[in-house]
């Protein structure tokens, strides 16, 4: 047995350096560049907001037009891929269908993969316009519902909230107070520093492997429940709770059996996740606006399970963002198993600047292993 120094799950090794966000320990709060993100989500669009990760500055008018108008025109997808999702079964898990529509795109690319950062960004503004598209025909096949084409004219929360519902009176795509709690929840979101999922894409990245499979191997990490799938778990144990009469001791009873409790702790942070009051405000303001929802339970069952979770915890475990993110999504109306596609399609901004950051000053991913298996033997 090595006597070197084992820190599983990498806890507290540094890997490299970034310039694309952090966690500010003085104020408690993740930045972008720079900026808080909660000033970012009262303050700017999502697509302001990629613009920002992707060249770390936030756009002026010209760069902003240019920008929307390249992720709204790149929105379309083909016939093929409309053919791809609709011949994947209903009943795997949509983040199935998401991996598989990335692949497949990457290998329509007409540009030969270069380390090229305007290249990456090419492919960037071609995954902000088309994962939506492709998420929304995914949940639209699977409800037994008629495709409804993307938009050239709204912004990417509205535009999303289009396809998936339409604009009948009353879907979130006509009700204001909707589309900026999906937009909210997009820009807090697109980035977290060295977090599963884009620590894979660098990863992937390092050995100097195209974009498009770099995020194909991201997705595939942000499905697991201890990464982005867990938004859907919140929601699953939040139905499961079912009242709020009942969640006090649901919860108590998880903690008795030490069992996880999706939606609570973070590794990073020490103080509370930073992003969950903007996210917290957003989902009560939707639940207050959808009485015909019966929308306010859930917001009972969250005050006493996050009570009951900091009261009865020794280091008193706050909510982080997959929390209050669950119940607002649910309210919103997307089924549960599509929660972990919209994480997708918000974090695909953080993803790509890291791709872009990792190539331009690029060193192979490849750390050591303390070996604890049988000494060496013979025939």
């Amino acid at each position: 047995m090595s006597d070197q120094e084992i820190r599983k799950g990498l806890a507290g090794v540094v890997a490299d350096y970034t310039a694309i966000s952090k966690v500010n320990p003085e104020t408690n709060s993740l930045l972008y560049q720079g900026y808080p993100v909660q000033e970012l989500a009262e303050n700017c669009t999502f697509e302001e907001v990629a613009y920002l990760l992707w060249h770390g500055e936030l756009p002026d008018e010209a760069g902003r037009e240019e920008f929307r108008n390249g992720c709204m025109t790149n929105r379309d997808i083909d016939e093929e891929l409309i053919q791809v999702i609709n011949f994947l079964p209903k009943d795997c898990h949509p983040m199935d269908v998401l991996r598989t529509a990335v692949s497949f795109l990457g290998t329509r690319d007409e540009y030969k993969f270069t380390p090229n950062s305007e290249h990456i960004r090419k492919i960037g503004t071609q995954l902000l316009a088309q994962l939506p598209t492709v998420v929304a025909t995914d949940i639209r096949r699977r409800q037994g519902k008629d495709y409804i084409a993307p938009t050239k004219d709204k912004g990417f929360a509205e535009n999303f909230l289009w396809m998936v519902f339409g604009d009948e009176e009353g879907s979130p795509a006509t009700i204001k107070s909707d589309i900026e709690a999906f937009e909210k929840s997009l820009i807090l979101y697109a980035e977290h520093s060295f977090n599963a999922s884009t620590f894979t894409a660098r990863t992937v990245t390092s050995t100097q492997a195209d974009a498009w499979s770099a995020i194909t191997a991201a997705i595939g990490a942000l499905k697991g429940p201890l990464h982005g799938g867990a938004n859907e778990f919140v929601m699953h144990n939040m139905v499961d709770v079912g009242s709020p009469e009942n969640a006090e001791e649901w919860t108590l009873n998880k903690l008795k059996n030490k069992e996880l409790v999706m939606g609570f702790g973070h590794r990073v942070y020490k103080k509370g996740d930073s992003r969950v009051p903007t996210m917290e405000a957003a989902f009560k303001k939707l639940a207050a606006e959808h009485p015909e929802k019966d929308a306010q339970k859930w917001v009972e069952i969250y005050d006493i399970m996050a009570k009951t979770m900091y009261e009865n915890t020794s280091i008193k475990i706050r909510p982080n963002l997959d929390f209050p993110s669950g119940p607002a999504y649910y309210i919103l109306g997307f089924d549960i198993e599509f929660f972990t596609p919209l994480f997708v399609m918000a974090r695909i901004t953080g993803w790509i600047a890291h791709i872009i950051e990792q190539y331009e000053n690029n060193s192979l991913i490849r750390p050591l292993s303390a070996y604890n298996g049988p000494e060496e033997r013979h025939l």
